[in-house]
């Protein structure tokens, strides 16, 4: 592992933790040359599928585009990182589950949506106008519309 500092190879690990899940292992790290402490994550590398885009281009799936569209749709709100890398660690279970060696980018927007409606509705409403690009005022409103009577439909349960 390069140090981050001097970009040395010799280094030494000081700590060792399992995250909640136990998927990723975060690492504390001493460079053997300038001394300064880093910290790395190690993940399994998971097979995930070709995402199809609308255009019919392919692309390796990309977890850090995923998590900034997010971020993004998240942005003032009462949403916290370790939220977001929850819902983008979903979204790739799914991924993995599905089996798929190709998936269109449908499947991963409306994961998406479905879980920021859970999480937070103005963050929701701002992911889908991006995600849906919604051509008038009124596809928005309707938009909107579904969303009030879900939640009403979910409040009267």
């Amino acid at each position: 592992m390069k140090c981050p500092f001097c970009r040395d190879l010799e280094n030494k690990v000081i700590d060792s933790r399992l995250s909640k899940d136990g998927d990723i292992i975060r690492r504390r790290r001493e460079c053997l040359r300038c001394q300064r402490r880093f910290t790395t994550y190690e993940r399994v590398e998971e097979i995930l599928p070709m995402v199809v885009k609308k255009d019919g281009r392919r692309e390796q799936f990309d977890r850090h585009k995923v998590l900034e569209g997010l971020r993004l749709a998240c942005n003032k709100r009462p949403v916290s990182a370790e939220q977001l890398e929850e819902l983008v660690d979903g979204i790739e279970r799914k991924l993995q589950e599905m089996g798929e060696k190709e998936v269109p980018t449908s499947v991963i927007g409306e994961a998406a949506m479905r879980e920021l409606a859970r999480l937070d509705e103005v963050a929701y409403v701002r992911f889908a106008s991006v995600y849906r690009s919604f051509k008038d005022l009124g596809e928005f409103m309707s938009e909107l519309k579904e969303l009030i009577s879900e939640r009403k439909a979910s409040q009267k349960k």
